[in-house]
């Protein structure tokens, strides 16, 4: 039996997804967690509602944003958040929480959780989404007293509790 089977009948354990969803897997997950991070553009939405609705279930979500705009990370630019935010009212299935950002490596965090911090409070303030957002993911091992500080309401620590991770072998 899979770890996701055995730890399934606990029924205090909430699953999340964190890296990037493959829009093939989607339908694998809908209804299994009870939080997806890593919503960055309108299609992976759809198929999230599209799988919701089959399944006859709401879906939450947050917008991956991509702070720094760097080519290598996914996520959604801070030009276009709102836009993709109004497009998410219009989905029933989705319930958008908030947002999650992993800042550029080797950088002064704090300047980017401020800023997530500010875009989600912007976003309540001018009342663009249909409800209001609460969830902030940001901050790892190694910069989770910062994000705290900032304003995370999750944080990812899984350096801290598993250790490091060897380095990918190249094939």
């Amino acid at each position: 039996m899979s770890k996701f089977g055995r730890l399934s009948k606990n029924k205090d354990i909430s699953w999340h997804i964190i890296g990037r969803l493959q829009k093939n897997k989607v339908k694998y997950i809908i209804g299994n967690v009870g939080l997806i991070h890593s919503v960055g553009d309108i299609e992976l939405a759809k198929i999230i509602e599209k799988y919701s609705i089959a399944k006859n279930t709401i879906t939450n979500i947050l917008i991956e944003v991509n702070l720094a705009g760097e080519k290598t990370k996914n996520g959604i630019s801070i030009d276009y958040l709102h836009n993709l935010i109004i497009e998410l009212n219009r989905l029933e299935a989705l319930k958008l929480k908030g947002f999650m950002a992993m800042p550029p490596q080797g950088t002064e965090n704090r300047k980017y959780f401020k800023l997530l911090k500010e875009l989600l409070l912007d976003i309540n303030i001018k009342s663009i989404y249909k409800e209001e957002l609460s969830v902030l993911s940001m901050g790892t091992s190694d910069d989770f007293e910062t994000a705290i500080e900032e304003g995370a309401t999750i944080i990812r620590l899984g350096t801290a509790i598993f250790g490091n991770r060897p380095a990918k072998l190249n094939k």
